[in-house]
C-alpha cells in the first residue's frame, strides 16, 4: 500500500514497482496474451476522440511582452485561461538549440538498454523521483501504458543528482538550462495572469517565490492493441501550471472540452501550457484547470517533457481575497501540503481533488 506523510518539500509518496512498459512493448504482438492490468475498457469507448481534433488558442509570447501588442495578446490569454485552461505558447524565447538538444538527449536516454536506465530507478524515498512509473499504489490498480523519469529541478537545493542521468553527456546541463529558461517564461505568464485577474503581480510572485519546479520525461511506447490502453490516466494537474514540450510530432494529448475528449496535435516550435488546480482555486474559479490524458498508437512512440510550476509549500491555498465577491468564495482554503495530500488520495480514486474544495 501507499506510504503517505508530509514534509517540507511536499507530500511523501512511494510507488510500487511494475514491469517496464517499453520492454514489454518490444516483445508484444497481436498474437500475444495481452496483460490484463493494462486493459482499459474506456479507451475503446473513446476512440472517436482520436479524430475529433481541435486547435488550442495560440498565445504569442513576444507580443505579450511587447508594449505595442501586449494589451491585445493579454486579452487572448485571459480568454484562453477562462475557456480552455490550455494554450499553445509560441515565440517564447527558449533557445531552439537548447530545446533540440534536450529533445535529442531525451530520445537517446529512453533508447538506452533497460539496465542503464534502471541505474536511475525510483527507490521509494517518498519523492517519486527517478525512472519507473508514478502513482502505482496497489497491486490491483490498472496501469498506464507509459514509462517516465521524474526529477525535482528547482529550487536547486532540492535537487537529488543521483536521479539525473550522466548519459547522454549533455543531458544534465540541458535539463538545468531548460529549467532556468522556463522560470523566465513562467514569471512573465504569472505577471499577465495576475494583471488579467486584477491582482497585483507581486501577489503571484510571492506565492511562487523560488520557482518550485519539477520535470517528468514521458515515454509512451506504441501498442499493437492501442484501443485497449491509456498512456496517462485522465487527470488535472495540481500545480499552478505545467509547460509541456513535445519531443516528437506524435499526437496523443487529449483534453476534455465541454464534456468531450478532443485530440490536440503538436504545433511546431511551441510549448503547451496547462493550468493546474492551484490556479483554479486561487482565481476563485475564474480560470479552469482542464482534465487531460495521454493516448498511444500502434506505430510510433510518443515522447514529451512536462515541467510543473508549483507554489511554495508553505502557502495557504484558497481563493485570493481580491477575487471573492460578496464574501462568497467558491472554494475552501487549506494548506498547500494538505491539498497535495488530498490530490494524491483522490487520484487513487480517479477523481479530481479540486472538486473536493468546491463550496
Amino acid at each position: 500500500m501507499e506510504k503517505r506523510e508530509l514534509h517540507s518539500q511536499g507530500p511523501k509518496y512511494s510507488t510500487l514497482p511494475v514491469p517496464n512498459v517499453q520492454a514489454l512493448a518490444t516483445f508484444l504482438d497481436k498474437s500475444s496474451q495481452f496483460p490484463e492490468r493494462y486493459v482499459r475498457p474506456e479507451a475503446k469507448v473513446d476512440q472517436l476522440a482520436r479524430t475529433n481534433k481541435v486547435e488550442l488558442p495560440v498565445i504569442d509570447f513576444s507580443k505579450l511582452i511587447d508594449p505595442e501588442f501586449s494589451k491585445e495578446e493579454a486579452a487572448k490569454l485571459h480568454l484562453a485561461c477562462q475557456e480552455w485552461g490550455f494554450f499553445y505558447l509560441v515565440n517564447h524565447g527558449v533557445p531552439e538549440e537548447l530545446m533540440e538538444g534536450l529533445k535529442a538527449d531525451t530520445v537517446e536516454f529512453f533508447n538506452k538498454p533497460l539496465e542503464e536506465k534502471m541505474l536511475y530507478k525510483q527507490d521509494n524515498d517518498g519523492t517519486l523521483q527517478g525512472y519507473g512509473q508514478a502513482f502505482v499504489f496497489s497491486e490491483e490498480q490498472k496501469l498506464d501504458w507509459s514509462d517516465m523519469f521524474y526529477v525535482v529541478t528547482l529550487p536547486i537545493a532540492f535537487r537529488n543528482m543521483k536521479y539525473w542521468p550522466t548519459s547522454p553527456s549533455t543531458f544534465r546541463d540541458n535539463i538545468d538550462r531548460y529549467s532556468l529558461e522556463l522560470t523566465k517564461v513562467a514569471s512573465y505568464i504569472w505577471q499577465y495572469i495576475a494583471t488579467n485577474l486584477g491582482v497585483a503581480p507581486q501577489v503571484f510572485a510571492q506565492l511562487f517565490k523560488d520557482h518550485p519546479q519539477a520535470m517528468r520525461f514521458n515515454y509512451y511506447p506504441p501498442c499493437p492493441e492501442a484501443d485497449k490502453v491509456i498512456g496517462l490516466s485522465p487527470h488535472s494537474d495540481a500545480d499552478g501550471f505545467t509547460i509541456l514540450l513535445h519531443v516528437n510530432d506524435v499526437q496523443g494529448l487529449q483534453i476534455k472540452k465541454d464534456g468531450q475528449w478532443v485530440a490536440v496535435s503538436p504545433l511546431p516550435n511551441s510549448l503547451v501550457v496547462t493550468l493546474g488546480d492551484t490556479t483554479e482555486i486561487l482565481s476563485n474559479g475564474i480560470y479552469k484547470s482542464s482534465e487531460h490524458r495521454g493516448m498511444v498508437n500502434t506505430e510510433n512512440a510518443r515522447i514529451s517533457v512536462a515541467a510543473f510550476h508549483s507554489p511554495n509549500n508553505s502557502i495557504m491555498l484558497g481563493p485570493l481575497p481580491e477575487l471573492v465577491r460578496e464574501g462568497k468564495p467558491n472554494y475552501g482554503s487549506t494548506s498547500y501540503l494538505e491539498f497535495m495530500n488530498a490530490y494524491f488520495e483522490q487520484k487513487m480514486k480517479g477523481k479530481r481533488a479540486v472538486d473536493m474544495f468546491k463550496i
